[in-house]
């Protein structure tokens, strides 16, 4: 029987499938729920699915429309009978699929959208507790004026501005450096309304500006609140944050996969994809505009919920309309495709991006649903791949404040690392493939039910134990797959239990059931079959070991070239920060060689920084200028450039390495001995 690759996105499963069988009987074998309440008649439409056509080199596949079964006469007539649905979405019958009708005939990557699967995906970058001082880029002022007669016929903005320079002066102190009424403009789609706004609230409006220079916004009589959101923008995750900017409170929180995932796993791939396409910076663009308008409004609609008749004084409910400023961070490439950069030079040596400062665009330019008047925020960037998440990290955490030593780590499919204290600070990045979010693993996938989170194993028996998301207890539920966390504890647990050897060998003499020559090679079972929802087991294989060894010996070289830099052989402190780097368990990560050694107990990780950071920079905009000036004194080092990457990469790849000795876990691994192959990397 003839078989096809097919690859779901954004879970990152993928297999090869015999041909003839539906996308969803196969989605299933792979292990992602698709859903379906008609018995796949081809009448709820919950099971819709979209067909990606191009040449997606990073899979090696050319996926295409016709490499499914042509559309039914039942797709036909469901899509017939709901035009609406295609034009709100933008879709077209054949680009979009039911599942449950279309029959699988070549190669092809689809991507299943978020209201069509069975186990939504856990994003886990939720927002911390933390003390922001707030001190907004919007303030709101109220102006009481007297209307304009045959005697003062003084326009309307000329009148509003001259009672706004009173009321500010009065709200902030005459002492202060404030505009003076002419040095005061209006946004053009604010001043469109104006007169009529003006005339209907009886010459008492409050008056919403921004950075005390521009009105964004009139609005009839005394209204205290503003509104702002700060989004983290991921490769993988995207998370938002709904923000009173009167109080600072967090109103909601909402977060949802990367749909630029279909298009490459890590931002290589996308910038290639860009490159390819002359449509496919334009893709981009709109996959993650239109993500951020949908979080937008699912965030207003649970703070309408939550606070129940409304989120304002007035009992009224909050519309995305009254949104003003939303604060964007992400790494240099999501930075251009959200901002519509070509990313492509980012990708090329020298590797330079569009712009490292600050910038503020008008949300309409972006298509961003706010008020049209609105401002978007992105924080600067500092590097080719250290980009405005990394400044964000550093606003939360503040390295620059500290006399000690501290190494931040943000852990995704790029690593961000920054070392030093108030004196210098030195960054750097590294690929690390996507292997650590469950990507490129036999079995793995992306955090979402029924995935392993964490595993052990008895170093006697060989037995192991996991557990599974959403399920309390150890070894409860049907397993599906293992993410990202639990890959960290499995590779960890057979170097500990001695399974594997310090080069990430099988030993091929235990005798263990679990220990077995699979298809692919040697490979570790950590459920069986009838454990499983999948009806397959699951095993930890050789070749997902060499995986996480080229993943690790990048991020332990990048941070071990910038504690020589530094003149350091530790760091006084470790922060693991983003969803990912929160999950890992730090003794797993050291017992790799994932992080460098250093006491346990100065290892910690501090959550979605990078939200945290653009909060802050929501919040207070002096925190912006702060960024700002930070940045600009970051040192930067290109790993590449670095004539020893090489040789300590290949130190690096080896547990938790190949001639550092890291005391602080050494007991964990008492059967360790020196490598004799480390001299011939070493100088």
């Amino acid at each position: 029987m003839t078989k096809h690759t097919i690859i779901l996105q954004p879970s990152g499963r993928r297999g090869q499938i015999e041909s003839g069988t539906s996308v969803r009987t196969a989605a299933r074998e792979l292990g992602v729920e698709i859903e379906s309440i008609c018995a796949e008649n081809a009448t709820c439409g919950k099971c819709l699915v979209l067909i990606e056509e191009g040449r997606f080199e990073k899979y090696n596949i050319d996926s295409k429309r016709d490499h499914l079964s042509p559309v039914s006469t039942e797709e036909a007539n469901y899509f017939k009978r709901r035009p609406k649905l295609l034009k709100d979405k933008g879709w077209e019958v054949g680009q979009v699929r039911l599942s449950c009708q279309a029959k699988i005939r070549g190669d092809v990557l689809i991507n299943v959208p978020e209201e069509s699967r069975g186990n939504k995906q856990i994003v886990r970058k939720t927002a911390s507790e933390r003390q922001i001082e707030v001190k907004p880029a919007i303030r709101k002022y109220l102006v009481s004026m007297s209307p304009p007669t045959l005697e003062r016929p003084i326009a309307d903005w000329e009148r509003l501005a001259k009672g706004l320079e009173t009321s500010m002066a009065l709200v902030r102190g005459a002492e202060e450096k404030l505009p003076r009424w002419y040095e005061l403009t209006i946004d053009y789609q604010c001043l469109r309304t104006l007169s009529k706004t003006l005339r209907e609230a009886k010459w008492n409006v409050t008056v919403s500006v921004w950075n005390d220079g521009e009105v964004v916004q009139v609005q009839p009589g005394y209204v205290e609140d503003s509104y702002g959101a700060a989004v983290d923008i991921g490769s993988t995750t995207v998370a938002l944050y709904l923000c009173n900017l009167r109080t600072g409170e967090l109103l909601a929180a909402e977060s949802e996969m990367n749909p630029q995932i279909v298009y490459g796993e890590d931002v290589m791939s996308r910038i290639q994809y860009t490159i390819e396409h002359p449509d496919g910076l334009e893709k981009l663009h709109k996959a993650i505009v239109s993500t951020l308008n949908k979080l937008l409004k699912q965030a207003v609609k649970s703070a309408n919920e939550q606070m129940g008749k409304g989120t304002n004084e007035q009992g009224e409910k909050l519309k995305v309309e009254d949104i003003l400023e939303v604060v964007l961070v992400g790494n240099s490439t999501m930075h251009h495709l959200v901002l519509n950069l070509p990313p492509k030079d980012l990708g090329l040596a020298p590797f330079v991006p569009a712009i490292h400062e600050s910038i503020d665009v008008k949300a309409r330019e972006l298509g961003i649903h706010i008020n049209p008047s609105g401002n978007v925020h992105m924080l600067p960037t500092i590097a080719s791949f250290v980009g405005a998440d990394t400044s964000a990290m550093l606003l939360a955490e503040e390295p620059h404040k500290q006399d000690e030593n501290w190494l931040l780590i943000d852990v995704g499919t790029n690593a961000e690392l920054v070392l030093g204290n108030r004196k210098r600070l030195v960054c750097t990045s590294t690929p690390t493939g996507p292997a650590l979010e469950g990507a490129h693993v036999e079995y793995g996938m992306r955090a979402a039910p029924g995935a392993i989170e964490r595993v052990q194993i008895d170093e006697k028996t060989l037995e192991p134990r996991y557990k599974i998301v959403g399920e309390e207890e150890w070894n409860r539920g049907k397993a599906k797959g293992i993410c990202g966390s639990a890959i960290i504890d499995a590779v960890a647990e057979l170097f500990r239990a001695e399974i594997v050897d310090s080069r990430g060998r099988f030993r091929k003499e235990l005798r263990s059931k679990r220990v077995r020559q699979g298809e692919a090679g040697w490979e570790y079972v950590i459920a069986w079959a009838e454990e499983t929802s999948i009806g397959r087991d699951i095993p930890i294989t050789q070749q997902d070991v060499r995986q996480i060894q080229l993943a690790k010996a990048a991020l332990f070289t990048a941070a071990r070239t910038l504690l020589k830099r530094m003149n350091l052989q530790s760091p006084d402190k470790i922060i693991l920060a983003g969803g990912f780097g929160s999950y890992i368990d730090k003794e797993k990560a050291m017992l790799i060689g994932l992080i460098p050694d250093c006491p346990l107990e100065h290892v910690y990780a501090v959550g979605n920084a990078a939200g945290d950071g653009a909060r802050i920079a929501l919040l207070n905009i002096e925190k912006r200028n702060e960024i700002d000036s930070v940045t600009r004194k970051v040192e930067r080092f290109e790993l590449p450039t670095d004539p020893e990457f090489q040789n300590q990469f290949m130190l690096a790849t080896s547990f938790p390495h190949m001639s550092e000795p890291f005391p602080h876990i050494a007991h964990l691994i008492p059967h360790r001995k020196a490598d004799p192959m480390a001299k011939n990397f070493m100088k």
